[in-house]
């Protein structure tokens, strides 16, 4: 049978466009089915939404040939990560852990429109814009995909990359596991008297972490975790008596603002899909998983999971085996079943009861006075191989 094309992927947004860049610089035929539009040029002031790119992910989107503007990246060489009290710290360097640099901040339009330009010069990539699954079939050598503008697409291997709240999952009758944390995540883009920074710090407190993320220039985005109510309460602050409680709240080494740029909120959950593969059909990024933000590897896991799936891809013949979809699962779910292990950990210890609050304040304590775990869980959190040198 004569398929349109080998990979179909759904959903546009960083993972599926990444990945849609990576096979089609490989030569594959894809097609990307997006439920917008194509992405905007960038103007104006930074977007709020802003991701963590680390060693292993930056890799993978130069792999497509991806070119990303310098002048919205910024990198970052240090994360600090203390209690409120400053009885536990613990100051995390690249050059410690062998690296240059830990990766880089950017905002996800940045990315996601600097992806979508290569797949414009990708030939053998076709995106289908404005457009949603209505139901989607397997066949014995593939799968066909129905949309809801009157088209019928067909693949050897359909992947979602969807979201959270993903179409493709839900039409292949795959469940999730969900968690509430009852937490909102307020972020805050601001603009600083300091000048641009290579640190991004994390300050937990009993209610949620504080933390900075650096951008381009004096400017920062700032995330302040809370209850619902405290949250949804700071929201309807004018921008003089935010910019009063961020400085009351935040350590002093934030330095004063000069404004308030723009800010927002969501809730933190947690979700997980009881399986990522099906006949001829694999589950990425928010699809597949959800996990807690305050490590800020939600978006370097996705591209993880699109870094596997492939490297399988591009090693096999069919892109649907269901041996080769076997692989790519177990391999991504024990990684990221361990980060959602990991993120829980830290959640609960810094958000407990006192004795668990110590005994967080404890692990950070010990892992500033032992070089080598640093080192080893810095770089496993970058996607590499922490054994590699020792």
């Amino acid at each position: 049978m004569q398929w349109d094309h080998e990979i179909i992927i759904v959903g546009g947004g960083m993972v599926g466009a990444a990945l849609a860049a990576r096979l089609g610089h490989a030569g594959m035929s894809v097609g990307l089915v997006e439920r917008g539009s194509a992405p905007a040029p960038l103007s104006g002031d930074y977007d709020l939404r802003i991701s963590s790119l680390n060693a292993r992910s930056l890799a993978f989107v130069k792999a497509s040939g991806t070119e990303l503007p310098e002048e919205r990246c910024c990198p970052f060489r240090h994360i600090d990560v203390s209690n409120q009290d400053g009885t536990g710290h613990s100051l995390f360097s690249a050059e410690e852990s062998g690296m240059d640099d830990f990766g880089l901040f950017i905002e996800n339009r940045t990315l996601q429109y600097a992806l979508w330009q290569r797949l414009a010069n990708l030939p053998s990539v076709t995106c289908y814009t404005e457009c949603a699954p209505l139901s989607t079939m397997a066949a014995t050598t593939g799968r066909m995909l129905e949309l809801d503008n009157g088209k019928t697409l067909s693949a050897r291997l359909i992947v979602g990359a969807d979201g959270a709240r993903s179409t493709l999952r839900e039409l292949s009758g795959i469940s999730i596991s969900s968690y509430d944390y009852h937490q909102r995540a307020m972020i805050i883009n601001v603009e600083t008297e300091l000048p641009q920074q290579d640190i991004s710090w994390q300050v937990f407190t009993p209610t949620g972490p504080i933390a900075m993320l650096p951008l381009p220039g004096q400017r920062a985005s700032l995330v302040w975790y809370d209850s619902d109510e405290a949250t949804k309460a700071r929201e309807q602050l004018s921008d003089e008596a935010l910019q009063h409680a961020i400085e009351t709240t935040f350590p002093k080494r934030l330095g004063k603002l000069t404004r308030i740029v723009a800010h927002a909120s969501f809730p933190i959950k947690r979700q997980h899909a009881k399986r990522y593969i099906g006949k001829r059909l694999a589950l990425i990024g928010d699809a597949a998983h959800v996990v807690h933000p305050l490590a800020g590897q939600g978006l370097n896991i996705g591209l993880h999971d699109a870094d596997t799936l492939a490297e399988i891809i591009m090693q096999g013949r069919d892109p649907g085996d269901y041996l080769n979809l076997l692989r790519f699962e177990c391999q991504r779910r024990a990684a990221n079943q361990a980060m959602i292990a990991a993120t829980d950990s830290f959640h609960h210890l810094f958000t407990g009861s006192r004795p668990l609050r110590q005994l967080g304040d404890l692990s950070l304590h010990l892992a500033e006075r032992v070089p080598l775990a640093k080192r080893m869980m810095m770089q496993q959190a970058n996607g590499l191989n922490p054994f590699k040198n020792i």
